[in-house]
């Protein structure tokens, strides 16, 4: 055994260190989500600290290789690796609450992956090279080329099965906070039970363990504790649900990373957040709907509203997060045994693709992260899509936020004039004012399937028997009196949402 394993450990070496490079990478935007959303930005910043540590490292790892090439000096570049990784979870749990607080969503994740992610991604990039310089004095008659491919193709299946491990199996049934100390252990494992074979003393040994046993410790005693009623890892985000008071109400939460994406009173059945308030906006363009989609279930706060509004019309409620429906249940009185409920587990968009039915009510409400939508929600295509499945008169209604301000790029003024490539009549509402044009709030954008415009008669209004509706007309902002002709149509081509978030949130500041 040990024979066929001084043959095959470096293939089996670089394939393990390739599959921890790529569950840390994978693992670190869940790490970095709950405090700099699931952007563009933190998504890059991941990869590019990454891509660039391992450059350096394969550079440095080359260098050392060429002076000492011995197998204890590769062992123990490993065991360091495993040490970085634990201090990275260490790292973690001390400083990203404070740095995800003060860091903007721009460049705070770049700062945060350098300080994390680097040295760990550094140590394991030293490896590669190393390896080769290993398995050429191992090569007997062996050409260059065959041993380089050999490392590269072991080390690249590693990441392939780190990268699908990590996807499917770890980050679905595991904390993030478990998953990073069980590479760290692992790496650890994989580089000191070598060095104890090739002639480790005991002494030097135990002070390692000793160190490797007081990070773990560490590490559990400081981690941070919560008194949510839950808080997991979803597929997407992170989840918490918490209780607290809201408007002065005692109230429950949904957060999905760092976006508070739902709420519901535990002392009424009334909406919480204003901006749900204006499903009722049906009420005036297509009344009495008998099939309605709302895209983004979240706390399903709007689904349990048209119920409740409309219990003879069918109600699809989509979710792309499979957790949120059980949790809607448990937590938010989501009556899932309703006939009339339909909570499909699915991407809005590809949902819409795939359907045969068509709706007289669509509204979206689907957050990646704090401010940002996902960009595929946000195009001329996708509100074609969305036009295409509306019954004649049937109303699309987005929840977007942003300001006023005239100022380009204006992501709202932007998601306006691409409603208006499609729709026939667009009209926009300010959820609290539409007199302070640097105020970002949210805004409820209409789009109506209809070629006669419909007139918010405030006399009319005043009837409605929603009281978002007889207060509609103060909260009109009215889009004629913009010239929108310059600003962007967002297209599937063209669509930077996340950079225009960026700047929106450093105009505001």
């Amino acid at each position: 055994m040990l024979s066929w394993l001084k043959g095959k450990y470096l293939p089996i070496t670089v394939f393990l260190t390739g599959a921890g490079v790529l569950v840390i990478e994978v693992v670190a935007t869940r790490i970095l989500s709950p405090y700099f959303g699931n952007t563009i930005f933190t998504v890059s910043s991941v990869l590019t600290v990454v891509l660039a540590a391992l450059s350096v490292g394969y550079y440095i790892g080359g260098k050392v290789s060429d002076i000492k090439p011995e197998s204890k000096i590769f062992f123990g570049i490993i065991l360091l690796g495993g040490i970085s990784v634990l201090v990275l979870q260490w790292m973690q749990v001390l400083f990203l609450p404070t740095l995800g607080t003060v860091l903007p969503l721009t460049f705070g994740p770049l700062v945060t992956s350098l300080l994390l992610f680097f040295v760990p991604s550094l140590l394991l990039g030293m490896l590669s090279p190393f390896a080769i310089k290993l398995a050429q004095f191992q090569s007997g008659k062996r050409g260059l080329g065959s041993v380089v491919g050999n490392i590269f193709f072991f080390s690249t299946m590693g990441s392939i099965v780190g990268s699908l491990a990590a996807g499917y199996l770890l980050v679905p049934n595991f904390g993030v906070g478990a998953i990073i100390l069980g590479v760290g252990v692992g790496l650890v494992a994989l580089g000191l039970l070598p060095l104890v074979y090739l002639g480790m003393d005991k002494k030097t040994t135990v002070k390692i363990s000793l160190v490797v046993l007081a990070l773990v410790l560490v590490y559990g005693v400081a981690a941070p504790t919560t008194q949510a009623l839950y808080s997991k890892n979803g597929i997407y985000e992170k989840i918490t649900i918490t209780d607290g008071r809201y408007n002065d109400r005692p109230a429950r939460f949904l957060f999905q990373d760092r976006s508070a994406s739902g709420a519901m009173y535990l002392d009424g059945g009334d909406l919480a957040y204003d901006y749900t308030k204006y499903y009722s906006l049906y009420d005036i363009f297509t009344p009495d709907p008998k099939r309605t989609l709302v895209i983004g279930g979240g706390a399903y706060s709007i689904p349990k509203a048209l119920l409740a509004d409309l219990p003879q019309a069918q109600v699809d409620a989509l979710e792309i997060e499979p957790s949120l429906v059980e949790l809607g249940e448990e937590y938010f009185d989501l009556p899932v045994d309703n006939p009339k409920l339909n909570t499909p587990i699915a991407d809005g968009r590809r949902f819409l693709h795939d359907s045969q039915d068509n709706y007289d009510y669509i509204f979206s409400d689907v957050y990646s992260s704090y401010y940002s939508i996902p960009a595929h929600f946000t195009t001329r295509e996708f509100f074609q899509l969305a036009h295409d499945k509306l019954n004649d008169n049937g109303v699309f209604i987005a929840n977007v936020i942003g300001n006023l301000e005239e100022r380009k790029p204006s992501f709202l003024w932007s998601e306006v004039r691409t409603l208006q490539t499609v729709f026939p009549n667009v009209y926009v509402f300010a959820v609290d004012s539409s007199d302070d044009d640097s105020a970002v709030q949210n805004f409820i954008l209409v789009g109506h399937k209809s070629s006669t415009p419909t007139i918010l008669d405030q006399n009319e209004l005043q009837k409605g028997r929603h009281q978002v509706i007889r207060e509609l007309a103060g909260h009109q902002v009215n889009i004629h009196q913009y010239d929108l002709s310059d600003y962007q149509v967002l297209t599937d081509d063209y669509a930077p949402v996340e950079s225009w978030t960026g700047e929106l949130l450093r105009r505001s500041r």
